[in-house]
């Protein structure tokens, strides 16, 4: 049992690494921005849906909009890498969740660069199957190293108690890791909105850890936020760039992570309901229009259909961040009632 002091200091290396990452995160901005604009890194706009149909709802909606950079992301990997590698590297608690943000920003990168420098058409940037065999990829290698190396066997239930899986924890690691990553992904479509969903979700992970006794994991997910915080700066309505793939798998997959080192899967579709929300209307939009031929929403994912009905995009995010703070709370009070403290 850590004395008093003892938290105290804990509580201030995790704020403080937070508050570096941030100030790390706001200088490396402006060295972006720079050559984000003079390189012209805009994202080629996808022409058809994942079914092949014309996307006539999206391109509508997108009428009008500048051209505004994409990659983003690199500065929150590269503030976070930096501030962890120097000040928060462990092999129990932070090695696999840097890895896992490292192999999912690489992957988004590509499909950025891509986009950025190809010449357009139906899919921009890598194919689905493609991104997902990479994502797996990554999952794969991390759940090889959460099972083998770390020695986790076990998943808490809440209200239940631990549930011996065995190597069943890889696969299910891997569902989890690209789950998450994708689901992100699928909500970073509108100025603001997964950034500020990404923040109460980091957020909440980092005090579950914190009041598990695990320092090492909230000092990593408080210097999530930090950079976060700084990226959303810059991302509100009007953006002055997106984070891109770069970010959002990035993000994503050591989310995931994190979940799992903190033994709260089952709390994370609770805490990121917004982004299980977003990623099942793309799927059962896509289901329907194969199986029945009709469309549920006007366009997916849900945030589209918002606007597409009407709503304006900051009454979209703003509501959808209002939603995700509310889960992040309910998350915390499952957390402490549920037995994962």
């Amino acid at each position: 049992m850590l004395t008093l002091e003892q938290l105290t200091q804990e509580a201030i290396m995790v704020l403080s690494l937070s508050f570096l990452t941030f100030c790390v995160a706001m200088l490396l901005t402006p060295i972006y921005t720079f050559f984000a604009y003079r390189y012209k890194f805009w994202k080629l706009s996808r022409t058809t849906s994942a079914t092949g149909e014309v996307l006539e709802v999206i391109a509508r909606l997108r009428t009008r909009r500048p051209n505004i950079p994409t990659m983003a992301g690199v500065i929150i990997l590269v503030a976070v890498t930096a501030v962890t590698v120097l000040f928060n590297l462990d092999r129990q608690q932070t090695w696999l969740p840097l890895a896992a943000l490292l192999g999912g920003g690489i992957v988004g990168l590509i499909d950025d660069i891509i986009n950025v420098r190809g010449k357009g058409g139906g899919v921009a940037g890598l194919r689905s199957p493609i991104k997902f065999a990479m994502i797996t990829a990554v999952a794969a290698i991390g759940a090889w190293f959460f099972y083998y190396k770390l020695g986790y066997t076990a998943a808490h239930i809440p209200f239940v108690g631990d549930i011996a899986l065995g190597w069943l924890l890889i696969p299910l690691f891997i569902l989890v890791v690209v789950s998450t990553g994708n689901a992100v992904n699928i909500s970073d479509g509108l100025d603001g909105l997964a950034g500020g969903l990404l923040m109460s979700a980091y957020g909440t992970f980092g005090i579950i850890a914190a009041l598990q006794g695990n320092f090492g994991i909230a000092a990593f997910c408080m210097t999530v936020v930090g950079s976060l915080l700084a990226y959303v700066w810059f991302n509100i309505p009007p953006a002055r760039f997106f984070m891109g793939d770069a970010g959002s798998f990035a993000l994503g997959t050591a989310l995931g992570v994190v979940a799992m080192l903190t033994d709260t899967l089952f709390l994370l579709p609770i805490i990121g309901l917004v982004f299980v929300a977003e990623a099942g209307s793309s799927l059962t939009q896509i289901l329907s229009k194969k199986i029945f031929h009709r469309k549920i929403f006007i366009s997916a994912p849900f945030h589209h259909h918002l606007e597409a009905i009407g709503w304006p995009k900051t009454k979209v995010t703003m509501r959808f961040w209002i939603v995700g703070q509310v889960c992040a709370a309910l998350g915390i009070i499952l957390a402490l009632a549920g037995g994962h403290i």
